[in-house]
């Protein structure tokens, strides 16, 4: 199956094409460079529909793959949430996302997370599947490792004492909350 992923994020899109074995997982950012919907959604499944309808738009008759995940750290009352991405202020920039949560946590020493992500496939008849997937752990005093993006440098799943970005991507595709988020779309598309 062809699916168009709404998302330019490069680490996702790597992901997805990990996951999604046997399917051709093609960027939205092939059909419209400059796909940017404004994420206007007060929970991931919001934001993640906002995504997944801007992008079957543009392409019409593939089936569309989108999330929206984030990170909620529970002493922080589940910020960053769904601004994850823009934290530190400026959208997509990760190392000011990490700086600016470590700063919040600077002096904290309860610090439980949790990686949250809502995944959903449209189709071009308009029906969806959505699942969810979650990761839990904590965050660290000091980024380490480069096996991924965001806030992996910080992120230690609970069983490990590395961080995700310090796991090797099978590893880490087997924990993570998109992964689980994904794995669970695999087992749903073989109904399509």
């Amino acid at each position: 199956m062809k699916i168009v992923f709404a998302t330019g994020n490069k680490g996702k899109l790597k992901e997805a094409r990990e996951i999604f074995t046997g399917h051709e997982i093609i960027s939205i950012k092939e059909f419209d460079p400059g796909f940017a919907p404004d994420e206007t959604g007060e929970t991931f499944f919001q934001n993640a529909v906002i995504k997944a309808e801007a992008a079957m738009k543009i392409v019409k008759n593939i089936a569309v793959l989108s999330d929206d995940s984030g990170l909620i750290v529970e002493t922080l009352d589940g910020a960053p949430g769904v601004y994850s991405s823009r934290f530190g202020g400026v959208d997509g920039n990760d190392a000011l996302n990490r700086k600016t949560l470590l700063k919040k946590l600077d002096e904290i020493t309860e610090r439980r997370a949790c990686f949250s992500c809502t995944a959903v496939l449209l189709f071009p008849d308009m029906s969806a599947v959505v699942t969810n997937g979650k990761c839990y752990g904590k965050i660290g005093y000091n980024e380490l490792g480069d096996n991924g993006f965001g806030y992996d440098p910080l992120f230690i799943p609970d069983g490990y004492d590395k961080t995700m970005a310090e796991l090797s991507s099978d590893i880490k595709n087997s924990l993570s909350h998109r992964g689980n988020a994904f794995r669970k779309l695999m087992g749903k598309i073989i109904l399509f």
